[in-house]
């Protein structure tokens, strides 16, 4: 009885496990996602390419990662904005800086990627970014518009793409760090959009600072803080065990990311 009893418990145990929503709607998309490799100079980019299914073209959007790497937490974003009728594209920054020449999957731990993305030369991101952008705005399914959106790390890389292209709709910052001098809004033409968590006081201790830059400048800067939500609540906010304020802070925001690429 005893030896069925823990059966039965093991059972039951494996019946209530919680899927993750991340590896399931990888597993399951019936989108044509796909890994690619873009070539710049003598650097090959990694990147995955989510799909829409529309009958006409459709406009890009470039998703930059949090610091850790390109994740299948990125490239689930990449698939949902897919669901949503728009091609994304998540490149793999840290492509070639691996062990052995790899990417971000070859690191022993984030930890060690995390390390890596922090050497990583700025001038070598921001080129990779324009080349990303570059290629998902000639691929014939693409429309030709071009917009861009960035997680923590990758936040503060969307600013940086945004002083650096002209031809961008928009640009959507996820918690991160924006400029804190004149020459980072310069050249910004897209309008920001600022998306944060309102405890997440590293980060948005840079807003006030970026507002008054942009404000100067003449620039578009709609920064929104979500109440109770802590740092990388889009990532946090979508797991089965998210807190109310991330949970709630994810599905805002969300919704509000689709509207604003639908109209900008």
């Amino acid at each position: 009885m005893r030896n069925l009893a823990a059966i039965l418990l093991l059972l039951t145990a494996c019946a209530t496990t919680t899927p993750d929503p991340v590896a399931d709607r990888l597993e399951h998309s019936p989108r044509h996602n796909e890994w690619i490799q873009i070539q710049r100079d003598s650097r090959t980019i990694h990147a995955y390419v989510a799909y829409p299914q529309v009958s006409a073209k459709a406009p890009a959007v470039i998703v930059i990662h949090e610091n850790r790497g390109l994740t299948d937490w990125e490239r689930s974003v990449a698939d949902k904005l897919a669901e949503s009728g728009f091609i994304a594209i998540a490149p793999d920054l840290l492509s070639g800086m691996g062990p052995s020449g790899g990417r971000a999957s070859d690191f022993p731990s984030q930890d060690a990627a995390r390390e890596a993305i922090g050497k990583l030369p700025p001038d070598q991101v921001l080129a990779d970014l324009n080349r990303v952008g570059d290629y998902v705005k000639s691929l014939p399914a693409a429309s030709g518009e071009l917009s861009v959106g960035g997680f923590c790390w990758g936040g503060g890389k969307t600013w940086a793409l945004a002083n650096s292209r002209r031809d961008l709709s928009g640009a959507y910052v996820f918690y991160g760090t924006g400029p804190q001098d004149e020459s980072g809004v310069t050249n910004i033409t897209a309008p920001v959009f600022g998306f944060y968590g309102g405890s997440d006081a590293r980060v948005n201790a840079t807003i006030p600072k970026t507002e008054e830059l942009m404000r100067a400048a003449g620039k578009r800067f709609e920064p929104v803080i979500y109440d109770g939500a802590g740092h990388a609540f889009m990532r946090l906010g979508m797991q089965p065990d998210a807190n109310e304020a991330n949970r709630k802070a994810h599905d805002q925001a969300w919704v509000r990311w689709i509207s604003l690429l639908r109209t900008h």
